[in-house]
């Protein structure tokens, strides 16, 4: 390689790029809280254990309404962005694309399995990884294309559930909707044991999501966000090179649209009285309201980030998103040691409300320590040892004083 080669230089970044990856990686946890915290089930069904009345109902409303699954929607359209922006700079650099982007998403998937059977099941990173080598071969195809390509995929998964709905027995889904009470004793007492005593929940349920999950329900969704990314890369949309009316109207039309769907779909299931007959129907009103509040997310993003570009939030959520694979796991290694039987053992002891103080206070590390690994630092260290490994050089990772 020459003395050009290697990943993007911190001063040729986009910046609103990075606040906008730093704002959905900090969104992630308010959902993925739940599953460190509570029982797995609770996450489909938030009946199914805890106090579900006063404040922690709305603590749940706020979450479901306005995070689920909205900020890991748009982290994954960003990583679709990325995939298109990586392969764009090996191409100009004249690198062997293909080489490198096999190393970079095998690396990825390597990271994501230690990931999820070391550390905890809700690991995404197999998944992106493994969608990327599918996504990555038809990266050149014209920006509409792409788009029509991957609200495709997107709609797979939903018109599926949506035929299950139809034909299946509801009692079919019942025990997985409403564990029993033993079932959800029985995770509560392993996540509060130690390290080997987690794996019996912990292995075979990284499997069950990276087999049968990923072929029935993730690979569609996370190929097809991907795809929306690079399709939204190529239009400029994620680099804050659309006009401000465009984002306006991003923002009007995202959050009208989103919010009604989503909240249609709480009345549903709350007029069903949370039966297990309703539930997949359920799952489609904010399954497809995700997206459009995830657009209205990135256009006031990036309508800010033009605002205030070099601003205190600004910076320190591009921080964050400079770090996002490095701030990614360490949210995992924050909530399992607070949470689980190596740690504080604090699994299923704490309230929906409480959790959201957790939250709050893993941000604050987060934000603080990015901005101040970044101070000295070129890269993360996850970040530097990923790019270490995918151009096989030690990359710089120290700042140079000029910077």
């Amino acid at each position: 390689m020459t003395d050009d080669d290697g990943p993007t230089d911190p001063s040729d970044r986009i910046v609103a790029l990075d606040a906008l990856r730093g704002f959905a990686l900090l969104g992630i946890l308010i959902i993925n809280i739940r599953i460190f915290a509570m029982p797995e089930a609770t996450l489909s069904n938030p009946t199914a254990y805890g106090d579900f009345s006063g404040s922690n109902y709305w603590a749940w409303f706020a979450g479901h309404v306005l995070a689920e699954q909205k900020f890991i929607t748009l982290f994954t359209i960003l990583f679709g962005g990325g995939v298109v922006l990586f392969t764009r700079n090996a191409e100009r650099r004249g690198d062997p694309v293909s080489e490198l982007y096999t190393r970079r998403f095998g690396w990825l998937v390597a990271i994501g399995l230690a990931h999820a059977y070391l550390l905890w099941y809700g690991d995404i990173l197999v998944a992106y990884g493994l969608c990327a080598f599918g996504v990555v071969v038809i990266r050149d195809l014209p920006a509409r294309t792409l788009a029509v390509a991957g609200v495709g995929l997107v709609a797979i998964p939903s018109l599926t559930e949506i035929a299950g709905a139809l034909t299946m027995d509801p009692a079919a889904i019942a025990g997985t909707w409403q564990p029993p009470e033993s079932a959800l004793r029985a995770e509560i007492e392993t996540y509060r044991g130690g390290w080997v005593e987690q794996l019996e929940h912990r292995v075979p349920t990284s499997f069950e999501r990276q087999t049968v999950g990923f072929l029935g329900y993730t690979a569609w969704r996370v190929a097809g966000a991907m795809l929306l990314g690079m399709a939204l890369f190529k239009w400029g949309v994620l680099t804050n090179e659309r006009s401000s009316r465009f984002y306006r109207r991003l923002i009007a039309v995202g959050a009208v649209g989103g919010l009604a769907a989503i909240l249609v779909g709480v009345w549903y299931i709350e007029a069903n009285d949370w039966a297990p007959g309703a539930a997949l129907f359920w799952r489609q009103f904010n399954y497809w309201g995700s997206f459009l509040l995830a657009g209205a997310y990135l256009g006031a993003v990036m309508l800010y980030c033009r605002w205030r570009p070099t601003g205190i939030l600004t910076r320190a959520l591009a921080a964050v998103g400079r770090t996002a694979f490095t701030n990614y796991l360490l949210q995992t290694v924050l909530a399992t040691s607070i949470f689980y039987g190596h740690g504080l053992g604090l699994f299923g002891q704490l309230s929906r409300v409480e959790l959201l103080g957790v939250v709050a206070a893993i941000w604050v590390v987060q934000i603080l320590l990015s901005v101040l690994w970044l101070h000295y630092f070129r890269f993360g260290p996850i970040e530097w040892l990923w790019r270490t490994l995918t151009y096989r050089s030690r990359q710089p990772l120290r700042r140079d004083r000029a910077e």
